[in-house]
């Protein structure tokens, strides 16, 4: 059985459970609170020399770090993960995109803003950036949903899992969804979707919709 070393309110640790769940994947979870230092102990790191989470044991003393290669190991030969050539390095693209244009801005904002007390005082000097650089990224989603359904090959994969982690939390961070339709529309799709669990969920608690997507 795979262990995740997650926090529960990281938009990080979130996409790799809600994978878990979708794919009805059991999995020992292990707690981890960043805020504390828990992920900065010398056993954290001889685990993940970066101290970061989530973390995917995936056998015995071999582990695997960073959110979106974790998601697309779990991916590898189900529903999620795309069977073209070109479809498949599409929901990369997407899955880069969230790295590089998503998380660092509305990933960073949630961080500061809902899960560090005093954050916004502290980072008052970057909101302004997070927040110009956040709005420019849902704008290129929601232009991209005006015109598909999901974000690659037509259907659920696992791009959409990646951007929804932080998407979904946008609005707890001073972002407004109101302008963005298509984005909208899209979360309702990906919380529809079968064995979809909302952040808050745990393993062993009972789910609104009871059937996973298949694992293979």
């Amino acid at each position: 059985m795979y262990k995740l070393y997650s926090m529960q309110r990281s938009g990080n640790s979130y996409k790799v459970r809600l994978a878990l769940a979708l794919l009805g994947i059991p999995y020992e979870t292990i707690e981890i609170d960043i805020l504390r230092g828990e992920s900065r102990t010398p056993d954290f790191l001889a685990r993940n020399p970066s101290g970061q989470v989530p973390l995917l044991e995936v056998n015995e003393g071999r582990f695997l770090a960073e959110s979106n290669a974790i998601l697309w190991y779990l991916a590898a030969g189900t529903s999620l993960a795309p069977d073209d050539r070109m479809d498949r390095a599409d929901a990369l693209r997407w899955m880069f995109f969230e790295q590089h244009a998503l998380e660092p801005n509305i990933g960073a904002a949630y961080f500061w803003l809902a899960l560090v007390r005093g954050g916004r005082d502290l980072q008052t000097h970057s909101l302004e950036d997070w927040m110009e650089r956040g709005y420019k990224a849902l704008q290129v989603m929601d232009n991209h949903l005006k015109d598909h359904p999901y974000f690659a090959a037509g259907t659920f994969t696992v791009a959409d899992i990646a951007l929804y982690g932080y998407t979904h939390l946008a609005e707890t961070c001073d972002f407004d969804l109101t302008g963005f339709p298509a984005i909208r529309a899209w979360l309702t799709r990906v919380e529809a979707v079968p064995g979809f669990v909302p952040m808050h969920w745990r393993p062993g608690e009972a789910r609104s919709q009871a059937t996973p997507l298949a694992a293979g």
